[in-house]
Formats: C-alpha cells, sequence, structure tokens
C-alpha cells in the first residue's frame, strides 16, 4: 500500500515487525474485562478495535490505560464508531462529548450514505487518524450494494489523503493505496443467529484481507493470548503465501 497518512505508515510497519495482521475486536462492556483482555492479547495484534461506547464504567482514564498497552504491546487503536451523520454533526461526534475519540483513537470509520461531507467534516478535526470506510458489511441482509460498495471506493480515491482503506468482505478496488480490513474471522463457526457470517482467517486473506478482524473467536475463549497467536500465526502465514510468487 502506498502511506497516505501516519497512522497508515505506523499500522503497516507494525504488522511487518510483529508478523501480524490480527486485529481483534474487544466487543466486552466493562474496563475490567477490556484492559485485561487487550493485555494478555496485545502482544499478538497490530490493531484494537474498540466500541468504546458498550463500555459500562467508562471514564477517559480507560483510554488512558489503552494507550499506555498500545505502546507496551505495539499496536494501534482504531475506534469502530461507524460516523454516519452530517459533517458538522460528526465534527462534534468525534473530537467532543464523553469520548474525545480523536484524543486517543488512531483509526477511525464511517458509512458513505450521507455523502463526502462526513469524510471533509472528519478530516477538518482529524489528529493524524486515518479513515476507514465501509464498503461492504459482513452480516447477511445488509444493504451494500455493489453500485455502494463503488461509490465508497470513489469517495476514498477523492480523499485519499484522510482515507486508508475499507471494511470489506472481499477486495472491492486494485487501487494499492488501500487496505482491506476484512471482519467475521472466526476459525470454529461459519454463522451466528444474529447473521453474522464468518471465514476463516486464510480464506479472509485469499478474498484480499490486509487485516482480519476477529472478535468473540478470541474475547470468549479461556486462553485468549494462546488464541490470539494462533490467529496471528494463521493470517499472516496466509498473508505471506498470498504475496509469495
Amino acid at each position: 500500500a502506498v502511506v497516505s497518512t501516519q497512522s497508515t505508515g505506523e499500522l503497516i510497519d507494525i504488522i511487518l515487525r510483529k508478523k501480524s495482521n490480527l486485529c481483534l475486536s474487544a466487543d466486552v462492556t466493562s474496563s475490567k474485562e477490556l484492559l485485561e483482555l487487550v493485555n494478555n492479547v496485545g502482544p499478538h495484534i497490530c490493531l484494537l478495535k474498540t466500541h468504546i461506547d458498550v463500555i459500562s464504567d467508562f471514564t477517559m482514564d480507560v483510554t488512558d490505560k489503552l494507550k499506555t498497552l498500545a505502546t507496551k504491546h505495539d499496536f494501534l487503536i482504531f475506534e469502530d464508531r461507524k460516523f454516519a451523520d452530517l459533517g458538522s454533526t460528526v465534527q462534534k461526534q468525534f473530537s467532543e462529548g464523553v469520548y474525545k475519540i480523536s484524543s486517543w483513537a488512531d483509526f477511525i470509520n464511517a458509512h458513505v450514505v450521507v455523502g463526502p461531507g462526513i469524510i471533509k467534516g472528519l478530516e477538518s478535526v482529524a489528529q493524524g487518524q486515518a479513515l476507514i470506510l465501509i464498503a461492504q458489511m459482513s452480516a447477511s441482509g445488509n444493504l451494500c450494494t455493489p453500485e455502494y460498495t463503488q461509490t465508497a471506493v470513489s469517495m476514498a480515491q477523492d480523499n485519499n489523503k484522510f482515507v486508508c482503506g475499507f471494511i470489506c468482505t472481499e477486495s472491492v478496488t486494485d487501487d494499492h493505496r488501500f487496505l482491506n480490513f476484512v471482519p467475521g474471522v472466526n476459525i470454529s463457526s461459519s454463522n451466528d443467529s444474529l447473521g453474522q457470517q464468518w471465514v476463516s482467517p486464510s480464506e479472509a486473506v485469499l478474498k484480499g484481507a490486509d487485516v482480519i478482524i476477529v472478535g468473540w473467536g478470541i474475547y470468549k475463549l479461556v486462553d485468549t493470548a494462546e488464541t490470539a497467536r494462533i490467529y496471528k500465526e494463521q493470517g499472516f502465514r496466509a498473508y505471506l503465501d498470498s504475496v509469495t510468487v
């Protein structure tokens, strides 16, 4: 990939340095669970994906501690906020309010349904972050049509100094300036009762993943560190196989 932002360059360096293209989706609801989980799996991940608004006892001390763990274990933080509003509104959602996301996250994401104004709004208050556009989703019955996906790609190309890639289930463009972040990765399951559709690490990489996103396939297991190590090794091995001629 051609580096477009400081965060993108740092992520690529971490992936190569740690030999890990694993992103943990830490969908837990207490700060104690979150910090213990992240400390356990931190050595094996390149990126931590948070849903900070589900933390029931949130204070800014939580994000301060996450940043400390990110430095300790050498990973970056992606707040999965999925911004989806007018540019003037997302400016405030990103930089103000309870969570002050722009003060601690390295990556954020957004839906493109509201048009390019959302990108301009987020970029205007960014502090070195990179934006990931949601081009596809892994839930069955989602409304991301091929036309919608192509619109996301076009918007990324028009804003490539800030947009670094896509949430997608497969590669959506041959433009190597952008990274593909593929969710719904799970070694042991193919679907769940809420419409999530799973793929294995190797299947995700074959579909174009640069970063594989794993949630409860890690955090619901007893030995989260060992499980993360297995995902890391499978994901990075598949990545190396995909780039080896």
